[in-house]
């Protein structure tokens, strides 16, 4: 009788790698469509659909253009949009944003009309309205001033939601706007209307392709007074508190990849869902890559996208849902492969 020797002195942890179908039943993190939020810039006019420059297959797109949005994402499963508008004219208040006729309260109403159960997330932000570019209202020298900000802030959010916006997304960063907005939306019967708040968002160079496609570079300085500094990873956690405080249904860490261990830490932190939002900077990054042949564009945003919810993210925001989402899909079916 022939002796059988084991090998005890390692670990086989590559039996379960061997094929597709092995690697996916023990797969720790799935992608699904449903947890893509796809971001839509909406300007005025008709018939008007402008690439992004900085941002390869994105678009400016007025309010005629959202039905063939909406009937490409229902049908790919990406089930939710996020708002941002480009105003026909700017002011010091940023009145458009809070106008009942105002571009994203359009855009709202139509995207509700061809489809109702698209989860419509209103950004709530003055910065692509205000003529000076900054988040808030200035002081007589200059500076954001916070407080007088927050009614604003409101304003708009009601606004949207009286357009019919699911969930509103308060971006600003400005203290207390959480609270104000649900004081508000409360007050006017909207108990049921979640708010996404922004609750980490950095003062990040990755912003500059967003600014470019919202029309909403400050018209001086920076935003370094408000957003968070990048080099803070426990002031996040100050800032979820303060949100989840003011009675925040969503959190959000932006951006998601320089920021992977805060995405962890917030995690860990509560337990309300989470979104990350992977921006343009990092998305433009992969686009030119690709252009320029250096990446496999569907592995390396697949990959990127597993990595976001790997650190805990359970809503992704990004710029690359559809082709996301197509890709799945494919990889899903009898002859898809990763």
């Amino acid at each position: 009788m022939v002796a059988v020797t084991r090998l005890r002195d390692f670990t086989r942890t590559r039996r379960t790698r061997r094929t597709e179908a092995l690697r996916s039943l023990v797969r720790e993190t799935r992608l699904d469509p449903s947890m893509f939020i796809y971001p839509l810039f909406i300007t005025h006019g008709t018939n008007v659909r402008t690439e992004i420059s900085s941002m390869p297959g994105q678009y400016q797109i007025s309010v005629d253009q959202l039905a063939r949005e909406a009937a490409e994402l229902r049908e790919l499963g990406v089930r939710a949009v996020l708002l941002f508008g480009l105003p026909a004219s700017k002011d010091p208040e940023g009145s458009e944003g809070y106008a009942s006729d105002g571009i994203v309260q359009q855009a709202i109403r139509e995207l509700k009309r061809v489809d109702p159960d698209l989860v419509v997330v209103a950004d709530i932000c003055l910065c692509e309205y205000t003529d000076h570019g900054h988040c808030g209202l200035l002081t007589a020298t200059g500076e954001v001033d916070n407080d007088p900000s927050l009614d604003l802030l409101a304003r708009m959010a009601l606004s949207t939601v009286e357009a019919g916006a699911d969930i509103v997304a308060p971006s600003d960063m400005m203290d207390g706007r959480v609270g104000a907005i649900r004081d508000t939306l409360d007050d006017a019967g909207y108990t049921s209307t979640p708010i996404m708040a922004y609750s980490a968002k950095y003062a990040s160079a990755f912003y500059g392709p967003f600014r470019e496609a919202a029309d909403s570079t400050p018209q001086f300085g920076d935003r370094r007074g408000y957003q968070m500094d990048p080099a803070n990873a426990l002031e996040a956690l100050r800032e979820v508190d303060a949100d989840v405080e003011e009675d925040a249904d969503i959190v959000m860490v932006k951006p998601a990849l320089p920021y992977l261990d805060v995405i962890r830490a917030v995690r860990e932190r509560t337990d309300l869902p989470l979104a990350a939002y992977n921006v343009s900077g990092e998305y433009a990054m992969v686009k030119a890559a690709v252009q320029n042949g250096w990446l496999d564009e569907r592995r390396v945003v697949l990959e990127t996208l597993t990595g976001i919810a790997r650190a805990g993210a359970s809503i992704i925001i990004t710029y690359h849902a559809k082709d996301a989402a197509r890709w799945l899909r494919e990889s899903a079916s009898p002859r898809g492969g990763a």
